[in-house]
């Protein structure tokens, strides 16, 4: 196990000073430096295509102006990204809403912007599917998950009816994640303390893993091919799951020891990477093998600030980008397979705190400028896109910066994941940049869910029974009740339509009897 704690002076001396809060971010990553590299640099400076990585927060005419962020007090990034739209969580009266905005649309956002407001509960997380640009999903107080689809060029009208309602949490919902490689798999956890794996395109519940978590759940990873999800947990445990076979593969207690909250990601290579606090409130990371969990690869203490660790990682270039809530930095590190495993490469710093962070995904980016990653940071009234690039000489495009990365197309349909197919993402090459294609609608083939009673809940089912019989009689009686008030404005509309017309034949028949 490779810790920061050592018996180097310098190492010492940076213990000390970092204990104290008094000392400027400057100070504190100096000696983030010498802490994290300390016996490299006693031999020799690590050689890395990333260490002179550099982040630039762009022109202020390039910023979204005027955004009521959300001031809901929940550790969820309140931001999502695509290389079309960038999906802000704001302040909404009377409900949950969040903005879509393309991502040409820079400047102040006019408060009469429209929005997507379907939740009758504040929103807490949203989530891009990665097969399609144009749908998104949302975890709510509201209990509820939905999916909308977005118009191609953006909206131009409120958005109020999603394409579907997934309903199956009997407290807030504040985690949504796409499965990477299979299309219309959406993963959902709660404050129930249950994990829901949805199959979108029929809006159906198919994995209910309501038994395997005692206390919240702070955030839940896909590993790379979507055969396993990671969680970490209000009682200070990793879990590793498998979804399918519903078991507990691999867990770690007391991952972190501090009580505040924990986050757990999945690699590339398998390996668990967590951010989270120790005994004494210092900020910590690790990495973690799954198959041996009794030990971290390393342990590292940064500091002593509260903001919780929102890890983002780029597989293709193996690197972490830990971003603080409140902070006012971004500090970022390499993954190697020499010790200490875990590389403290530069951060970046602004003045500004951030309360919520977006993630572009690798096609978004400007590969003729050496972008290898860009940020969308919330202010209080705005968001402010961070670019970070890798100073190049040539103009020509960069191999070594760019490898094959995933692409849009799904690898699996939901149903041959859930009948136990693994596939890794389908990957494209950006040597000529990427062109969003046109992406097909989402259509959802909704089966009678009132005519299928559940089955009993046993271990070999993919379908769970809800444990409270009550909670399934109400979201049964809402959803009969939607279903006829959608019946009644359909037969309303009709009749209006078919009045119109009437009065336009009886007016056409006064003009030729004249």
């Amino acid at each position: 196990m490779v810790q920061a704690r050592g018996s180097c002076p310098v190492e010492v001396l940076g213990r000390h000073l970092l204990g104290k809060q008094e000392f400027p971010a400057s100070v504190t990553d100096l000696l983030l430096t010498f802490l994290f590299s300390a016996d490299t640099m006693r031999r020799v400076v690590r050689q890395s295509k990333f260490r002179h990585v550099f982040g630039q927060a762009v022109k202020n005419d390039q910023c979204y102006d005027d955004i009521r962020v959300s001031r809901v007090t929940w550790d969820s990034s309140f931001c999502a990204v695509n290389p079309r739209f960038v999906a802000i969580i704001v302040d909404a009266s009377g409900g949950g809403a969040f903005l879509v905005l393309p991502l040409h649309k820079t400047g102040r956002i006019d408060k009469s912007y429209p929005t997507v407001c379907g939740h009758t509960g504040p929103v807490l997380d949203i989530d891009w599917c990665p097969h399609n640009d144009q749908v998104i999903a949302s975890g709510s107080e509201d209990c509820t998950v939905m999916v909308w689809q977005i118009p191609e060029n953006g909206l131009t009208l409120s958005l109020t009816e999603p394409v579907v309602v997934l309903e199956g949490h009997s407290k807030r919902v504040g985690i949504v994640a796409w499965h990477p490689t299979a299309r219309n798999v959406l993963l959902s956890a709660g404050c129930d303390n249950a994990i829901i794996i949805w199959n979108v395109g029929t809006g159906e519940a198919l994995i209910n893993l309501d038994d395997m978590h005692v206390d919240m759940i702070y955030n839940v990873s896909w590993n790379r091919n979507g055969s396993l999800i990671c969680t970490a947990s209000k009682d200070k445990k990793v879990r590793v799951i498998d979804p399918r076979k519903q078991e507990i593969v691999a867990e770690k207690e007391k991952t972190h020891e501090g009580a505040r909250p924990m986050r757990a990601i999945f690699l590339a290579d398998g390996n668990i990477f967590t951010t989270g606090f120790s005994r004494m409130s210092e900020r910590q990371l690790a990495l973690w093998n799954p198959k041996n969990m009794e030990e971290p690869i390393a342990l590292h203490e940064m500091d002593t600030s509260n903001g919780v660790l929102l890890p983002f990682y780029d597989p293709d270039t193996n690197i972490i980008y830990l971003c603080g809530k409140g902070d006012s930095s971004i500090r970022y590190f390499e993954i190697t397979d020499e010790s200490p495993y875990v590389h403290y490469l530069n951060t970046f710093s602004s003045k500004e705190p951030q309360r919520g962070m977006g993630f572009m995904p690798k096609r978004g980016l400007d590969v003729n400028k050496c972008e290898i990653a860009r940020f969308f940071k919330l202010h209080e009234r705005k968001c402010e896109p961070i670019i970070m690039t890798v100073p190049r000489k040539s103009d020509l495009f960069q191999d070594d910066l760019y490898p094959d990365t995933a692409g849009p197309e799904a690898a699996l349909e939901a149903e041959e994941w859930f009948e136990g197919k693994n596939a890794d993402p389908l990957l494209i090459s950006l040597k000529h940049g990427y062109i969003p294609g046109k992406n097909r609608d989402l259509k959802v083939v909704k089966k009678n869910i009132l005519d299928n009673k559940p089955a009993a809940n046993k271990k070999s089912d993919l379908i769970n029974a809800p444990k409270k019989a009550a909670d399934a009689s109400n979201t049964q009686n809402e959803a009969k009740l939607d279903e006829i008030l959608k019946e009644l404005k359909s037969i309303k509309d009709t009749i209006t339509n078919q009045d119109e017309r009437i009065s336009k034949l009886e007016q056409q028949m006064a003009k030729i009897a004249d």
